[in-house]
């Protein structure tokens, strides 16, 4: 809490009151440029389908007036007021800035209940007045479709003692076997994305698949390689509905994970097939719905018609294979990072690693744990952060404010104040790493410095990679423990290694492809075809907007959904993603994005 002198002893509680109070009369008015004057200039307004059934960013008071003239009188926002559930209005610093009072309140619409998030600033330009630094609105609930949780818990024959009737495993069995019916929805993928937005939607009602090629659920952290464990930290990783226990260590382990994913799936009664491959896909625009074939373990096909497919295959699950020059005639193994399990085998031997990214550091540590003689082999430069400062972006979740809080308040910040706040932390986290960088750099390590730079955060929404949290092999890069090349200074692969410019050999028994994936764009061509791929554009990565692309949200594709991300992520996300879903299921919104509603461009200063 950071209070300002000149505002030390206002009430924030009553300044949030007024604000809210303004807002609220001049959207009951109709009013959009009396509601956008309660704004600074640039002040934004970030949305999550409350106003717009969309994600996007206003930039500025004029985008604000524009975008509210389009949907107050459908949306009809009302009841704008201090939420007393959640965290009290209070003066924090955000973004770089020391002078906001931020509030979380509640207002409710023609179709549900929503949350937001208000940051007050002093006008410079009007002495004593407070304006909306930024504000963020957020669907929770739909009116007349809530969830079936809490006090809405399900209740009937199957709480009874019902002799002679079918029982709870019976009647999940049943559920589950789907020998009498198709789902609504099919989600593809059964690890925290697939298994998040299922348990949303069986709470919403929907009926709901996920298939996994995996024969167990969690498989897709439990064949990864053996040392794995999570970089990011236990408070920010819970899944809907069922937190970790509070016993849980800060950093779980990959086994852990997949253990608690398969708890998770049997506890939310999620309905999954495993050992189930999708193996094609199409759009029936007359029926409105797809046709799509599974191929079971024992071979059998099934043909299904769900209503939404939703890919929930992580960043992609067709590991990207470069086609370098002289490879095939290298005579030791060749393996993906995604085969990589152990570095035991390779005791003694020579491994050369091409990439620099988490994969590419973790496969070179763990090979020298393991007493190969491990060099990574550097094709760009690369973002390097310690593990303790990385953390840096998620100690919100440390501070003591309730999950639901911090999720609603990560969730707030429109792209222009996203980025602001990402240049505070890679400021402060490049000066507390300093000699890192400098030893790294001295050892030769190319480092991905930019102007302004914005850190991993903004590299893995941009990209999903490009950054490594040091968990130890820098310091062993540094020590030359680890070996380093540079991609540059190889001619080509030969059979025993890497053939230098300068004429030297660098053997290698074994050569690791730590190079990341192709996009699920490319999934989508290879499973539904390329006019489905090219009408849907890329996945991930900031649109003009300043929001993911078709992340979350309807695509250009009718029934076609995209989720993704880290634990956090998929836990925040799946809610938004659910409840668009259960709005189409309901009739409220259309199966696809209308082109009218795509995202405002963010202006190229503010981009830059």
């Amino acid at each position: 809490m950071t209070p300002q002198p000149e505002h030390a002893n206002a009430d924030a509680a009553l300044a949030t009151a007024q604000w809210l109070s303004a807002f609220a009369a001049a959207l009951q008015r109709r009013d959009a440029q009396a509601a956008s004057g309660l704004f600074l200039p640039d002040g934004q307004w970030r949305d999550i389908l409350a106003f717009t059934w969309h994600i996007l960013t206003m930039d500025s008071a004029a985008a604000v007036r524009a975008k509210l003239a389009e949907t107050i009188e459908r949306v009809q926002p009302q009841n704008f007021r201090i939420d007393p559930k959640r965290t009290a209005p209070r003066w924090v610093h955000r973004a770089g800035r020391e002078d906001v009072l931020e509030a979380l309140f509640a207002f409710d619409t023609a179709y549900g209940h929503g949350s937001g998030v208000l940051r007050l600033v002093p006008d410079r330009n009007a002495p004593g007045q407070m304006r909306a630094w930024t504000l963020s609105t957020t669907l929770q609930e739909l009116r007349g479709h809530t969830e079936a949780i809490g006090a809405r818990r399900p209740t009937g024959p199957s709480d009874l003692r019902d002799f002679g009737a079918e029982n709870w495993a019976d009647q999940r069995r049943k559920a589950a076997a789907y020998a009498d019916r198709d789902p609504a929805v099919l989600v593809i993928g059964a690890g925290q994305a697939g298994l998040s937005v299922a348990a949303r939607l069986g709470a919403l009602g929907v009926d709901t698949l996920v298939v996994d090629r995996n024969a167990r659920i969690g498989d897709n952290w439990r064949k990864r390689y053996h040392s794995l464990t999570l970089h990011n930290e236990v408070f920010v990783n819970d899944l809907p509905y069922l937190p970790f226990p509070p016993t849980w260590p800060v950093y779980i382990s990959k086994d852990k994970l997949a253990n608690w994913l398969e708890n998770y799936a049997e506890a939310m009664e999620l309905n999954c097939w495993m050992s189930t491959e999708f193996v094609r896909g199409r759009y029936d625009d007359k029926a409105q719905c797809w046709s799509v074939e599974l191929r079971r373990a024992d071979g059998s096909l099934r043909s299904m018609r769900p209503r939404h497919i939703v890919f929930a295959i992580g960043a992609s699950p067709i590991a990207a294979k470069p086609d370098l020059p002289g490879m095939d005639s290298f005579a030791g193994t060749v393996m993906h990072s995604e085969s990589y399990t152990t570095g035991t085998p390779w005791r003694g031997k020579k491994a050369l690693i091409i990439g620099t990214g988490t994969s590419g550091h973790d496969v070179a540590q763990d090979l020298t744990a393991a007493g190969a003689h491990a060099t990574i082999i550097q094709r760009s430069p690369t973002y390097v952060v310690s593990l303790k400062e990385a953390q840096n972006v998620y100690k919100i979740y440390t501070q003591g404010i309730p999950v639901e809080d911090c999720d609603l308040i990560g969730t707030s910040y429109p792209y222009p104040t996203l980025l602001r706040a990402y240049l505070a932390a890679t400021d402060e986290s490049t000066r507390n790493d300093k000699k890192l960088l400098e030893d790294l750099a001295a050892a030769g390590f190319r480092l991905d410095v930019q102007p302004n730079d914005y850190g991993f955060q903004l590299r893995y929404l941009e990209r999903g990679g490009g950054y490594y949290f040091n968990v130890g092999c820098s310091n062993l890069i540094i020590d030359g423990k680890v070996g380093l090349l540079q991609y540059s200074d190889i001619e080509r692969f030969v059979p025993a290694g890497a053939l230098l410019r300068d004429g030297r050999i660098e053997p290698a028994d074994l050569i690791v492809l730590a190079t990341g994936y192709l996009s699920q764009q490319e999934v989508a061509r290879r499973l539904l075809g390329d006019e489905v791929a090219d009408r849907i554009g890329p996945v991930w990565g900031f649109d003009e907007g300043g929001e993911l692309r078709n992340m979350w949200r309807r695509t250009p594709q009718k029934g076609l959904w995209f989720h993704a991300g880290s634990l956090a992520q998929c836990r925040i996300f799946s809610r938004f993603l659910a409840l668009q879903i259960k709005a189409c299921e309901a009739g409220l919104i259309p199966l696809a994005m209308p082109e009218s509603s795509q995202a405002p461009r963010i202006s190229a200063a503010v981009r830059a």
